[in-house]
């Protein structure tokens, strides 16, 4: 769990950290340092609204849990979860390129508008997104207990990470192409996903809500155990002990949605997970690259028509 809410969290936080950044640094380079107390109260609020937010979210999870119906929630999280974690990491992959470029174009307005309010407003979002993002995240990976992923040492670290790089990366010792940056957290976001997604699924089939052609595919109790209780049982039925400890297996099953005896679904869930996402990266690839090819057609023929 820590190491899922430090990834998640360093994410999240460094892309509120640079938006903020972006503008921070915009309003310095135009002459209007006055205006960052703004933005940075716009943030502070966010922050202090997020944790509003995980109060909330709390609240109602522990009014789900009174009434019985918690596992339900917990399998809506995740799979809502997953479908999130894929859907921003995709988001960033397309904007990463032109945020600096958006983000001083929106600033630009509000200066010359003197909009002090809206400055407030558009940092406020930009961190209130993130901060619920990653409220809704930590309950996925903590089935409902969001205190314990703020509390843990996984998600100040990956706070702290994510102002160390900000930092750097502003002061321009850091030189990282933001998009290859985001494309390569994007990698493991994606891995936490998927493994989200097939929990959800085994979930769904513990109570009985789908069921299973094949529960048990293959058996890998042997070499590396789901849990340290399943490591127990092994070595008490078979008397020698797994290859790894079952400390690795709810680690993996933590981080990636390792399973040490998946059902026929979880395999094709998880499987058909990635497919969807290489179809979906080769196809705006294409899509990217015919764009690419209409705009150098275009220059060509403009230079033509000007000769």
């Amino acid at each position: 769990m820590e190491v899922q809410a430090l990834l998640i969290t360093f994410r999240e936080a460094l892309e509120a950290l640079l938006i903020v950044g972006i503008i921070t640094s915009y309003l310095k380079r135009v002459g209007h340092r006055e205006y960052t107390k703004y933005v940075w109260l716009g943030a502070a609020l966010a922050v202090a609204a997020s944790v509003g937010v995980a109060m909330l979210f709390q609240l109602v999870f522990t009014g789900f849990a009174a009434m019985g119906s918690e596992t339900y929630l917990k399998i809506g999280i995740m799979v809502i979860s997953a479908l999130l974690l894929t859907q921003m990491v995709f988001w960033m992959a397309e904007h990463s390129r032109d945020m600096k470029k958006s983000v001083e174009g929106k600033m630009d307005q509000f200066v010359t508008a003197g909009n002090v309010a809206g400055m407030v407003i558009h940092s406020f979002l930009v961190v209130l997104r993130e901060g619920v993002e990653t409220v809704f995240f930590f309950a996925a990976i903590t089935h409902g207990n969001i205190g314990a992923a703020m509390q843990g040492w996984g998600a100040a670290t990956g706070v702290a990470i994510a102002a160390f790089v900000s930092y750097f990366f502003f002061k321009g010792t850091m030189r990282i192409p933001l998009k290859t940056f985001f494309k390569v957290t994007g990698a493991f976001i994606v891995l936490i996903a998927a493994g989200l997604l097939v929990q959800a699924i085994s979930m769904m089939q513990d109570i009985g809500l789908i069921g299973s052609v094949m529960p048990h595919v293959y058996d890998l109790t042997w070499l590396l155990p789901e849990h340290p209780i399943d490591y127990e049982h092994y070595v008490r039925d078979h008397g020698v002990a797994p290859v790894f400890s079952g400390e690795v297996g709810v680690f993996l099953k933590a981080l990636f949605g390792y399973s040490s005896m998946p059902s026929l679904e979880e395999m094709i869930a998880y499987i058909g997970y990635f497919v969807v996402i290489y179809l979906l990266v080769t196809s705006r690839h294409g899509q990217q690259s015919g764009k690419q090819e209409q705009q150098s057609a275009a220059l060509e023929e403009q230079t033509k028509r000007v000769m």
